[in-house]
């Protein structure tokens, strides 16, 4: 059995140092889509070492290396093709500010594996401290095609509510460069899926898509940019489900809504992407960043 979930849950936590500098921030921020206009003030605030802030989201690719849903795939008891891999939703929790240099370990271990009968659906939850203590956990699922079927547990089978039946209080156009996933990948996830045309075909694609954690961390930006005044610290976590792929060249657009203001002054903000291009076919669903 390619999945064994019993061996993949009782598996040792895989711990590994983390580090960091301005250099690997930068290109993240620019695999992303910063740096549009190239001397705009809001864009130097994630280009230039001197004005650098960090989003959130650097988090996932931080210290390079794989990201979560190609490090599950090496945890003992999962053995998979990893053209049936696909990132099912990710979630993030910052408990500090992201530093712009950083040396922290991070544990890794798969908290669940849910059978769906056709399909599989691994959790790898990523906990990271540095010498001041806890600075991030973040969850990874991942969903492989044609692994299910030994009868263990189904997991939640809820959709992710759908977007508010109001018009959004703001909306961002994101435009995807042609090389933005040769780019992207520069930080540690050289999955062939997002620049190879071959491996794209066996996995079932017209041609290479873009990274979803790309998406993420461009919408959080846009987030970040459009309604926080670019206050990356305000950010507490962010939360979606990738229900559709992205190809470069295409223009994502973000809706935001912003329901209520807590009494501190914060509150959740729910997003809607889509692919322009496609009629606004839906990208990632789900998506909550609450913010302090």
């Amino acid at each position: 059995m390619p999945i064994d979930a019993a061996a993949a849950l009782a598996a040792p936590p895989d711990v590994r140092e983390l580090v960091w500098d301005h250099e690997d921030v930068l290109l993240y921020h620019l695999g992303i889509g910063a740096g549009l206009p190239a001397t705009g003030p809001r864009e130097l605030r994630y280009t230039l070492e001197s004005r650098l802030r960090v989003l959130p989201s650097f988090a996932t690719v931080a210290g390079g290396g794989p990201p979560g849903v190609i490090r599950a795939l090496s945890v003992p008891g999962v053995d998979v093709d990893l053209a049936r891999v696909l990132h099912a939703g990710q979630w993030l929790r910052t408990l500090r500010p992201v530093p712009v240099r950083g040396r922290a370990t991070a544990s890794s271990r798969i908290t669940a594996v849910y059978d769906k009968g056709t399909s599989a659906v691994l959790v790898l939850r990523t906990d990271v401290s540095d010498a001041d203590g806890p600075l991030w956990t973040d969850e990874a699922e991942v969903f492989v095609r044609g692994e299910g079927g030994w009868g263990g547990e189904r997991g939640a089978s809820g959709r992710p509510a759908p977007p508010p039946d109001a018009e959004p209080d703001q909306v961002a156009e994101l435009p995807v460069r042609e090389d933005q996933a040769l780019l992207y990948r520069l930080s540690g996830d050289w999955n062939p899926l997002h620049a190879d045309p071959e491996f794209a075909a066996r996995a079932g694609f017209d041609r290479p898509v873009l990274h979803g954690l790309c998406t993420y961390g461009g919408t959080l930006k846009s987030v970040v940019d459009t309604l926080l005044d670019g206050d990356v610290a305000r950010v507490r976590d962010y939360r979606t489900r990738f229900v559709g792929v992205v190809y470069p060249g295409e223009t994502l657009r973000v809706r935001m809504w912003r329901p209520g203001v807590a009494a501190e002054g914060g509150g959740p903000v729910r997003l809607a992407v889509g692919a322009v291009e496609r009629d606004d076919a839906p990208v990632l669903t789900g998506t909550v960043v609450p913010y302090g």
